[in-house]
């Protein structure tokens, strides 16, 4: 059953968008015209659509026999920005040169990008999800609004271009899922000189832009945890760390990093003399991000991601390491802050991010607990607030860990949403709409 109206789905979504691609507005105006009267044409005795039928048939034969006269021939190359975010309209140029023997008028540039529609196991997963949803009348998993739709992409007119001479065309796309858009090439297009239907010239010109996640502006917050001992912090701190410049100076041992060399005392002695520097204590930071969720696609799942990728952007900022703690195919950790990785590394791995289906939150639990010696404080972005997530917080508060709790929920479920185990610490607790993202945020404190 899912396999028929899976293969119907992928028919009628290619059918769409090959008609939206060809016709222009008025040609569809004409083609709807055309079905309008096919229906009625039967009925002789009573109208005259059949007459219509005839003329607009004709109308859209005579533009589409104009596309096979189309030889226009044309070198293209785009430029655009290595990152784009969601939500976030990004404009890029494309440099047309016209390459025929005579001027081009009435062009137009489309965009080509790679097949990205799903897979027939993402479009399974979906829909038992909707279904379940339905039965139960759950609106707790929150909602989408096309979860496979990546982009849009405006096409641009292009000015006319004489024989042999460049011209620069702006384009404007909005993302709308994060991770890797691929683009296939790009079209120049062309109507037909009743402006009906449209005639292409495809130029490949394969390309990526890796699409980030939205962020939100952070207030100034007081992060939990203090500075702490870091075994072998000196390697890891850089320049986070405090300390003195060193302590004492011992002969040279196997393994010691080169920059801690001495060189005033080795060419005073005649071999290698290495600085000793004392304890590093810096503030290092955990962001734990759940990917634990029965639908993928959720719009709570992708507002996770965003405010994980708000911490990500703010926190390295604050003199402090952040370690990313999350699961996905296994189980990662990648840390962020100066002297190691920026922050938009931490947010190309946050674009590639997906729901974990194949493992127990059990596994983000024993990660976390693994890592929570070396870190001053955690924050948790969490799908929902059952047993096993407020357990984790329970063991967490026996380690004395400093937290700070954030629970992404739909209006209906975030009003019975109660603190259990940070009751009494009401401050460091917060029950987050996923309408309202940017406004609870900018309630923390």
């Amino acid at each position: 059953m899912f396999g028929t109206w899976f293969r119907l789905y992928g028919f009628f979504n290619r059918l769409r968008d090959w008609e939206r691609r060809r016709f222009t507005r008025p040609g569809l105006g004409v083609l709807g015209g055309l079905i309008v009267a096919t229906a009625m044409a039967p009925d002789t005795d009573n109208n005259v659509a059949y007459q219509a039928v005839a003329l607009l048939m004709f109308m859209l034969l005579t533009g589409v026999l104009f596309s096979f006269v189309f030889r226009g021939k044309f070198n293209l190359e785009r430029v655009m920005p290595r990152f784009g975010t969601v939500g976030a309209p990004l404009q890029y140029r494309v440099n047309l040169r016209n390459l025929s023997v005579k001027p081009e008028r009435g062009l137009a540039v489309l965009e080509e990008l790679e097949d990205q529609r799903p897979s027939y196991r993402e479009w399974t997963a979906l829909q038992k999800v909707e279904r379940k949803s339905m039965r139960s009348f759950r609106i707790g998993q929150g909602s989408r609004v096309n979860p496979f739709k990546v982009a849009t992409i405006k096409e641009a007119p292009v000015p006319p271009a004489a024989p042999g001479e460049e011209t620069e065309v702006q384009l404007e796309l909005t993302p709308h899922r994060r991770g890797v858009l691929q683009f296939k090439g790009l079209v120049v297009a062309r109507a037909d000189p009743l402006g009906l239907f449209r005639a292409f010239r495809r130029i490949p010109l394969p390309q990526t832009l890796l699409v980030l996640p939205k962020r939100y502006p952070l207030p100034p917050i007081a992060l939990p945890g203090t500075m702490k001992y870091q075994e072998g912090g000196v390697a890891l701190a850089s320049n986070v760390g405090q300390s003195e410049e060193f302590v004492a100076l011992r002969d040279y041992r196997h393994g010691d990093p080169l920059r801690h060399i001495h060189w005033r005392s080795w060419a005073k002695t005649g071999k290698p003399v290495v600085k000793e520097f004392e304890d590093e204590f810096f503030v290092r930071h955990a962001l734990v991000l759940d990917t634990f969720t029965e639908d993928p696609y959720s719009e709570i799942f992708e507002e996770a991601v965003s405010v994980a990728a708000s911490f990500a952007c703010t926190i390295p900022s604050q003199e402090s390491l952040l370690d990313l703690l999350f699961v996905g195919t296994e189980t990662y950790c990648f840390t962020a802050g100066r002297g190691l990785a920026h922050a938009d590394q931490m947010l190309e791995i946050l674009a590639g991010v997906r729901a974990s289906l194949d493992h127990g939150f059990e596994r983000l639990e024993h990660l976390v607990l693994n890592h929570v010696s070396a870190v001053s404080g955690v924050i948790c972005v969490l799908l929902a607030w059952d047993e096993s997530r407020q357990e984790l917080v329970r063991k967490l508060k026996a380690l004395d860990t400093p937290l700070l709790v954030l629970v992404l929920a739909d209006p209906k479920t975030a009003m019975g949403i109660q603190a259990g185990p940070m009751s009494d610490q009401p401050d460091r607790f917060h029950v987050i709409e996923v309408s309202k993202v940017e406004v609870g945020l900018r309630n923390l404190r």
